[in-house]
């Protein structure tokens, strides 16, 4: 293993996404990240992009020897990740003081929907549901992608936490618990929505016509981005539209998502984008995952390698002195 984390022991139990994303990347950036998969467990697919860059071993959960298992190679780690809601992990024999008893150094992960405690912690959820309760969906014309809040509010913000806790413990310190909510950290995100509220003639444009996307003759759809003037102007010129209604009056925004909408469905999109190829307007075509792969930018950074026969997105970010590996598929 490569990687600025190379030397860090990772187990990770295999369960919600969220927690698979977290070990992800931590494998990614050279972690040994062992996954606990349930006997029944059919074993990830060689091009799992959520299970590259680990061993794999199995242990019964429901069985005393399985939990010996697990607390063995506990005392070797640095870090456990989980995602069973609150009590659980104690209920198996595996949470946080039967592990610091093995290992008092080890750094304890869990990620959940609402949290280890409150009235709301044992309720089910998806990424709508953390997402409708932050806010996040107040302005949005439709919402976002499915696993904003559980990779971004959850696996990611997890991930943060842990080197955090790593690097506070130090060479000798004792380890703790990381308690990360999806709902607490899709709540972080929406920081800069709660900036713009607050500042006099700011306002959001999530649903305004020049930061949207827009179908074209075939289907297919074309981005905008054109939010500074200078951007939109040159969106505008580009069209070949003028007279239109005033882009800061709320109340026009209708007719001028119409007057763009009926634009941009003159055009094939790739049409539009060698138009708008050479210019600052913001407005990029709205690609397939197949069609991100091969985009001239991504192809000259390398930037989805093949994994297990599966094309995914490479490890980020990128390291001057450690660089990391690509990724290899899940082993035994």
């Amino acid at each position: 293993m490569t990687g600025p984390l190379h030397g860090l022991h990772v187990i990770e139990i295999a369960g919600t996404a969220a927690g698979a994303f977290t070990a992800t990347l931590l494998g990614d950036l050279g972690a040994d990240v062992i996954r606990v998969d349930r006997p029944a467990t059919a074993p990830a697919a060689p091009g799992d992009p959520l299970a590259r860059g680990r061993r794999r071993v199995t242990a019964d959960l429901k069985d005393p020897a399985g939990v010996a298992e697990i607390l063995d190679l506990v005392a070797h780690a640095d870090i456990l990740v989980e995602g069973f809601r609150p009590g659980v992990a104690e209920r198996l024999g595996i949470g946080p003081q039967q592990c610091h008893a093995r290992n008092p150094r080890l750094i304890y992960g869990r990620v959940s929907g609402w949290g280890q405690d409150g009235p709301w912690a044992q309720r089910p959820g998806h990424d709508i549901t953390f997402l409708a309760v932050t806010g996040a969906l107040a302005d949005a014309a439709e919402p976002p992608p499915y696993y904003l809040s559980s990779f971004a509010g959850g696996g990611m913000t997890l991930a943060l936490g842990l080197l955090a806790a790593v690097w506070e413990r130090g060479d000798t310190g004792p380890g703790q618990v990381v308690d990360t909510a999806m709902v607490e950290g899709t709540a972080l995100l929406t920081g800069l929505v709660q900036r713009w509220r607050e500042t006099p003639g700011l306002q959001t444009f999530t649903s305004a016509p020049f930061y949207t996307t827009y179908a074209c003759a075939d289907g297919r759809r074309i981005a905008v981005g054109a939010i500074e003037d200078k951007f939109y102007r040159t969106l505008t010129e580009t069209l070949g539209l003028d007279d239109l209604p005033p882009r800061d009056d709320r109340a026009s925004w209708p007719e001028l998502t119409r007057l763009l909408a009926d634009t941009f469905r003159t055009r094939d999109r790739d049409d539009w984008t060698k138009v708008f190829a050479d210019t600052d307007a913001c407005v990029v075509p709205v690609l397939t995952l197949d069609e991100a792969a091969d985009h001239p930018q991504a192809a000259a950074r390398r930037a989805y390698p093949s994994v297990g026969g599966v094309r995914q997105p490479a490890p980020a970010p990128r390291f001057s002195r450690t660089p990391t590996a690509t990724p290899a598929p899940i082993s035994w």
